[in-house]
């Protein structure tokens, strides 16, 4: 079968015939959905030649239509499948997809989560459980970086929730848009990432509200990050190239608009901190102070910080703190900074952004 685009019966109006099946009938092209589509061949082509001789050429497999659809009042069709041979042996392909799954079985999981087709090629979470099971561990970092609408994420997790592992994984997509006349974006998503990070959270609620292993920690958090610009202001100026409309650049260096969260992260990436580690955020003296792994990192990125404030923190003896540069209540509490934390906790360093 033709699979994807252009895999309609107009596109390959003369790569729709009959295909002699096994049991004798004659198959015609159908896509999941019901609708008439094309072989990826012509009849010239050599293997169908073969195949209108020898129906066992293909390997054919009796397959339902995805969107509950009829054709001759039948809600299943064959569909054949090349196999892969060589001169030693002859070897059907989709042996191991009867075993684990195939691109059906991966919209069927979609439609249960979504409730109608929102995703055009998924992969089945089956198969790619079987490819994970592959590694000799349960612990490892799963990286897809053509996440699609995340079938891996989903993946992890349910094997995670089967064998009570602890891989993680890491999904990349860039936000290419959906098709605006599509039941997809009239539903509300705009592009394949937003799809990808829906099916995770609708994935991991289905799945604690199934069966799963008794020592499975049942984590299915995840965290979101998109590559952008650096939160810093441009500042690099020769003392003749400013006016004074542009001294406020000096006494503000953070862009305007950026939270205290792009300021964190920012900082984790500069320290080469763990991503994924926790982050807790509480509120001290009425201003909002992370801790990120408990100790490891310490930051708070409001204005008006005081030496009382300081001195809390480093009663946690964090391994590293970090401040806004021009969020001290005063230059004196800024220049004591350091020698608060030589005398409390000397182990930490201290920066200011």
């Amino acid at each position: 079968m033709k699979w994807g685009g252009t895999s309609l019966r107009e596109d390959r109006p003369n790569q729709h015939y009959g295909l002699r099946t096994p049991h004798g009938d004659e198959e015609y092209p159908y896509r999941n959905d019901g609708k008439e589509g094309h072989w990826r061949w012509g009849k010239e082509n050599q293997f169908i030649k073969i195949a209108q001789n020898d129906p066992d050429f293909f390997h054919w497999e009796l397959r339902p239509f995805d969107d509950g659809a009829y054709v001759n009042g039948e809600n299943k069709r064959w569909v054949p499948y090349e196999k892969i041979r060589d001169s030693k042996k002859s070897v059907g392909w989709s042996t191991w997809l009867d075993k684990y799954g195939a691109n059906a079985d991966g919209t069927r999981e979609l439609k249960e989560l979504f409730g109608f087709k929102v995703f055009d090629t998924p992969k089945p979470t089956q198969l790619i459980k079987w490819f994970l099971s592959l590694h000799g561990s349960d612990d490892y970092i799963v990286i897809d970086f053509f996440a699609g609408c995340s079938a891996t994420a989903h993946s992890v997790i349910q094997l995670n929730a089967e064998d009570s592992g602890s891989r993680q994984f890491v999904m990349v997509q860039l936000p290419e848009p959906c098709n605006d006349k599509s039941e997809t974006f009239k539903a509300g998503y705009k592009t394949i990432a937003e799809i990808g990070k829906e099916r995770i959270r609708r994935a991991g609620k289905m799945i604690l509200e199934s069966e799963y292993h008794e020592k499975w920690k049942k984590d299915i958090g995840f965290r979101v990050l998109k590559v952008d610009s650096s939160n810093m202001s441009d500042v690099y100026y020769t003392p003749d190239a400013i006016d004074q409309a542009q001294l406020d650049i000096f006494t503000e260096n953070i862009k305007e608009g950026r939270t205290p969260e792009d300021l964190l992260f920012q900082v984790l990436l500069d320290w080469g901190v763990d991503l994924s580690l926790p982050i807790r955020k509480e509120t001290i003296q009425g201003k909002t102070v992370f801790f990120v792994d408990e100790n490891a990192l310490v930051a708070c990125f409001d204005t008006g910080v005081n030496e009382e404030l300081v001195k809390e923190l480093a009663a946690f003896e964090p391994l590293r703190v970090v401040f806004r540069d021009n969020g001290f209540v005063s230059d004196a509490v800024k220049i004591n900074v350091e020698q608060i934390f030589k005398q409390m906790s000397p182990g930490t360093e201290v920066k200011a952004i």
